[in-house]
């Protein structure tokens, strides 16, 4: 996949618990890009699992574990090239963590997804969610 820009590709993580997916909101927004899943820089050396479960806990104090990379691409709205990684909770509470990058968490269910992302999701993440959460 070819970086669009020279900036550091991004993970994203795509964590699921008690029938709800965590979304995050940025303080400042990436486009039209406001609730999000938890997401960063993937760093040197790191791959884009490590990064998705580094981010989660920097983000919002929950510690998780990667399951699987769900796919890669480039955002259409921001040029990156993105990461989706399915994660499971392993401890803690999601909760705003690093309060200069987040001003709201929130545990969405399928029916609100779209409330939140209006624009829909990658079709590899859309397909987790519809196998994961209940409608």
């Amino acid at each position: 996949m070819t970086q669009t820009t020279d900036k550091p590709g991004i993970s994203a993580a795509i964590i699921v618990s008690d029938g709800r997916v965590l979304m995050v909101r940025r303080r400042i927004s990436e486009g039209e890009l406001m609730w999000q899943f938890p997401a960063g820089g993937i760093e040197q050396d790191e791959t884009p699992e490590q990064a998705a479960v580094r981010e989660t806990l920097e983000e919002t104090g929950l510690e998780v574990k990667a399951v699987r990379l769900l796919g890669q691409r480039v955002h259409p709205k921001t040029g990156r090239e993105m990461s989706y990684t399915a994660c499971e909770p392993v401890a803690g509470e999601a909760h705003v963590a690093d309060a200069d990058e987040l001003d709201a968490v929130a545990w969405v269910s399928h029916g609100e997804i779209g409330d939140y992302v209006p624009y829909g999701l990658f079709d590899a993440v859309q397909a987790h969610l519809d196998e994961t959460l209940p409608r």
